[in-house]
């Protein structure tokens, strides 16, 4: 069984649980004060598990889908007994990376909260864009494909804009932080996905 189809079952119960009974969503959300003054530690990990709405979770499972299984079946092909550790790290390092910047800025701060996989679907996403730049990302209102390494680097650039701005409840930073743990960290485990990703746009 795919760990992705483990993952988007655990983090669908969990969120459907939390958007029925508050005291759950309380105390799984990311709440970097918590996190600093209470020792809370384990909401590094469980924020991941809940969402706002079922649009925002269906968006972010629906994105884990369609490239976590390519991630994984790519990571089968390269790294074999490993590939599965390899590919839980990845997703739970995406999680955790994703929030330091804002834990570390908002600390002090015991009004900012974050829900959401963003940071972890972001992660596989950029997995899958450097090992596989030959994938493609169409959308329902723009039907024409979009490669997706020059998708990746739109996505960069209006995160990291949009995080500057800072007029939405959206963590544009999460988004951000999550694809560049995903770029380095797939990098890392080979470093020839790099070489094969210029051949393939060059």
């Amino acid at each position: 069984m795919y760990i992705t189809f483990v993952i988007i079952f655990i983090t669908v119960v969990t969120s459907y649980l939390a958007f029925s009974n508050r005291e759950t969503f309380y105390n799984l959300k990311f709440n970097a004060y918590l996190i600093h003054h209470n020792r809370q530690y384990y909401r590094f990990f469980s924020y991941g598990l809940i969402h706002v709405d079922w649009m925002h979770l269906l968006i972010n499972m629906f994105v884990l889908f369609s490239f976590g299984t390519a991630v994984e079946n790519t990571f089968s092909v390269h790294f074999g007994n490993q590939a599965n550790l390899y590919y839980v790290m990845l997703y739970l390092g995406g999680i955790v990376f994703s929030t330091l910047a804002a834990f570390q800025k908002h600390k002090n701060n015991d009004y900012y909260n974050a829900v959401g996989a963003s940071g972890a679907v972001s992660a596989i996403l950029f997995s899958a864009i450097i090992m596989r730049p030959d994938m493609s990302v169409m959308f329902i209102f723009l039907p024409i494909p979009i490669p997706s390494y020059i998708f990746g680097a739109l996505y960069l650039i209006y995160s990291a804009y949009m995080a500057r701005q800072a007029n939405d409840n959206i963590g544009h930073d999460a988004h951000f932080w999550g694809a560049v743990f995903g770029l380095v960290f797939t990098i890392l485990l080979n470093p020839a996905f790099v070489t094969n990703f210029l051949e393939y746009i060059f």
